[in-house]
């Protein structure tokens, strides 16, 4: 029977040790469930554990406590069933944007010419069709951001972890790549945790917002958004009372946290 909640995060704690210092305690207790095909932000202060939960989930980072499962199964390390989009591209800045979209159907052994034929369709869903044969350095910060996007989804993971995937970027760039992985995310129907800083990017693209407490970091709050149908007129969206609400509800419990 296929499970509604396709993460579950059970009393999950890290606490970084280092030779010669005080130990660090990023996430304490922490419980959670990601339902499938639902994109959900990680919103909280600077240094209250959202991209090390995120990186525990990935199997990128190992936790002090407690277990993560992915359809009932313990992660125990990366899988194929998850794909990162990183903060910084994390592009190979020797191969050009082909070679890089398909550079994880390449890992898995993918053959040359299936491979590259997925990695034109993404390509082209992503906007930059036309671009396959430049080099990252001959790209602008949103453009490389929509090539580790579409490498992300390239090898059909169901579960995307995107990592400030757009904080890297000028704010016009932002709200378009905003509105394009909505767009994209009507199509490829993936369950995305989404790491942010801004209030507002979070009220716009969430369909659940968790809150993280300061260091070390526990769930404070899960927040769900009422429907804003952001996609259909993002201008519209923006502009609604339901995201106004909703960016100011935020605000309201976090605002205590900033100094």
């Amino acid at each position: 029977m296929m499970r509604n909640h396709i993460i579950e995060v059970k009393g999950v704690c890290k606490t970084y040790e280092s030779a010669g210092a005080e130990s660090c305690e990023a996430l304490k207790d922490v419980n959670l469930e990601f339902p499938r095909g639902k994109l959900t932000s990680l919103l909280g202060p600077s240094g209250c554990g959202k991209t090390t939960l995120l990186k525990i989930i990935a199997g990128l980072v190992p936790l002090t406590r407690g277990e993560v499962r992915i359809e009932g199964k313990k992660v125990e390390g990366p899988g194929p069933e998850r794909s990162f989009v990183f903060q910084d591209f994390a592009l190979l800045p020797w191969a050009n944007t082909l070679r890089n979209v398909a550079f994880g159907l390449e890992l898995r052994r993918t053959p040359k010419n299936d491979r590259y034929k997925i990695a034109k369709k993404y390509i082209a869903q992503v906007g930059l069709a036309g671009f396959e044969r430049s080099y990252p350095d001959e790209l602008s910060g949103g453009m490389r951001q929509r090539v580790g996007l579409a490498r992300a989804l390239a090898v059909n993971s169901e579960i995307l972890l995107m990592d400030e995937p757009f904080g890297s970027v000028d704010e016009q760039t932002r709200r378009k790549l905003q509105e394009d992985l909505l767009e994209l995310l009507k199509v490829e129907k993936k369950t995305v945790i989404f790491v942010t800083h801004s209030i507002e990017e979070a009220a716009y693209m969430s369909d659940r917002i968790v809150l993280l407490t300061p260091r070390p970091g526990t769930v404070m709050k899960v927040y769900e958004p009422k429907v804003l149908h952001r996609s259909d007129d993002p201008e519209a969206a923006r502009r609604s009372e339901a995201y106004l609400d909703c960016v100011d509800q935020l605000w309201d419990i976090l605002k205590q946290y900033v100094h």
